[in-house]
C-alpha cells in the first residue's frame, strides 16, 4: 500500500478508451509479507524478480493473443457475484482468470511458465485489486479539472496524512490519517498497526469498495462488523454523492447503481464521511500486513477543500 516502484518492475497499463488517458499499477503480490505493506525480506524480493522474469512475460504473451481486457465489464459482473472490488476480489479474479485462460493455453511459452503464471493468479484472490484500482483512477482522472466542480476525484493516504483532490480545485487537501478499526491477524494487537495508508481508496472514490459493501456481505468476515453494517454503509453513501453509477449496481439494494461522485458540500452538510474498507500495515517496516477493517477520511480534508472552494467562488 506504500510500496516502491522501480524502473525494472512491470505494471498493468489501463486505458480509458473513451478519453484516452491511462493509469498504471504493479502486480498484486498477495497478502502478508509483500513490498506494498513495507516488507522487504529475501522472500519478497525473490517474488518480485519472479514476477518480472516469469509471470509478466507470460501474461504479455497471453495478452498478445487475447487483446485488451474489458475491466469495466468484469467489475460489473463481480459486483453481482459478491465482490466489492477492493478487499473482496474472489469473483473478479476468477472472471479474469476465466477470460485469460484460452489465451494462456494458445500463447507460445514453456509449459512451466504457463503453469506457474496460471497458478499465481489462481492462488491470489486479491489479484484483481491491482486492476480495479487503476481502472478506477482512469475513470476518475477523466473527470478532474471541471471548473466549479466540488466532486472528489482522488482519496489517498501515506500512513501520516490523508489527502483528497477535488475536480474544480488545484492541489491536495490533507489532514492526519486515522487508524483503521477492524480485525487483526492472529498474534497482533491494535497498537501494532500503522495509521491508514495506501492509494486503494481510489476504489471508494469511484463508488465501489466500501461504498458497495452492501452487495458483498461476506466482506464482514475480513474487515469486521455484521451484514447489516455493510448494507448501512452503502445506503449512507448515497447521501454524500451526486449520482448513481448506471454501470455498477448492488443486487441487494434492488440493483441500485453504486453511489457516484463524492461532493464535499454534502459531506460537510451531513457530517457523513466516506467509508473505506482497507488493510492494515504494521507500524514497523518489514513485518507486512497485520489485519483489515474500516476507516474514514479526516473531516478536515473536506473542510479545507470547501473553504478553498468558497474563497475561489468569492473571487469570481
Amino acid at each position: 500500500m506504500a510500496g516502491v516502484i522501480s524502473p525494472s518492475m512491470p505494471v498493468h497499463i489501463i486505458e480509458n478508451v473513451t478519453d484516452g488517458n491511462r493509469a498504471y499499477c504493479t502486480v498484486n503480490e498477495g497478502l502478508g509479507k509483500v513490498l506494498r505493506f513495507g516488507a522487504f525480506s529475501s522472500e519478497v524480493l525473490d517474488r518480485l524478480r519472479w514476477i518480472e522474469n516469469v509471470y509478466m512475460p507470460a501474461l504479455q504473451k497471453a495478452l498478445d493473443v487475447s487483446g485488451p481486457v474489458d475491466l469495466r465489464t468484469l467489475i460489473a459482473q463481480a459486483l453481482h457475484m459478491g465482490d466489492e472490488c477492493h478487499n473482496r476480489n474472489k469473483a473478479a479474479t476468477s472472471l479474469f482468470l476465466r477470460d485469460m485462460m484460452p489465451a494462456f493455453l494458445e500463447a507460445e511459452m514453456s509449459e512451466s511458465m504457463r503453469k506457474q503464471a496460471l497458478a499465481f493468479i489462481q492462488k491470489n484472490e486479491h489479484y484483481f485489486l491491482n486492476l480495479s484500482m487503476p481502472a478506477a483512477k482512469a475513470s476518475l482522472d477523466a473527470g478532474h479539472g471541471v471548473n466549479g466542480s466540488t466532486i472528489v476525484t482522488t482519496m489517498a493516504r501515506n500512513g501520516v496524512d490523508f489527502g483528497i483532490r477535488v475536480s474544480g480545485l488545484d492541489g491536495w487537501f490533507t489532514a492526519p490519517a486515522n487508524f483503521v478499526e477492524g480485525l487483526l491477524f492472529p498474534g497482533f494487537e491494535p497498537t501494532d498497526a500503522a495509521p491508514d495508508l495506501g492509494d486503494s481508496a481510489i476504489t471508494e472514490t469511484l463508488g465501489i469498495g466500501g461504498f458497495a459493501m452492501g452487495g458483498a456481505p461476506a466482506i464482514v468476515q475480513f474487515v469486521g462488523g455484521a451484514v447489516e453494517d455493510a448494507l448501512d454503509y452503502s445506503r449512507s453513501m448515497y447521501t454524500i454523492t451526486e449520482d448513481e453509477n448506471n454501470t455498477y449496481s448492488i443486487p441487494t439494494l434492488d440493483f441500485r447503481g453504486t453511489p457516484l461522485g463524492i461532493d464535499i458540500r454534502k459531506v460537510i452538510e451531513t457530517g457523513i464521511l466516506p467509508v473505506i474498507n482497507t488493510g492494515m500495515a504494521h507500524r514497523e517496516a518489514g513485518v507486512g500486513q497485520v489485519g483489515a477493517g474500516i476507516v474514514h477520511p479526516p473531516l478536515d480534508c473536506f473542510t479545507k477543500a470547501l473553504k478553498a472552494y468558497s474563497e475561489e467562488v468569492s473571487h469570481v
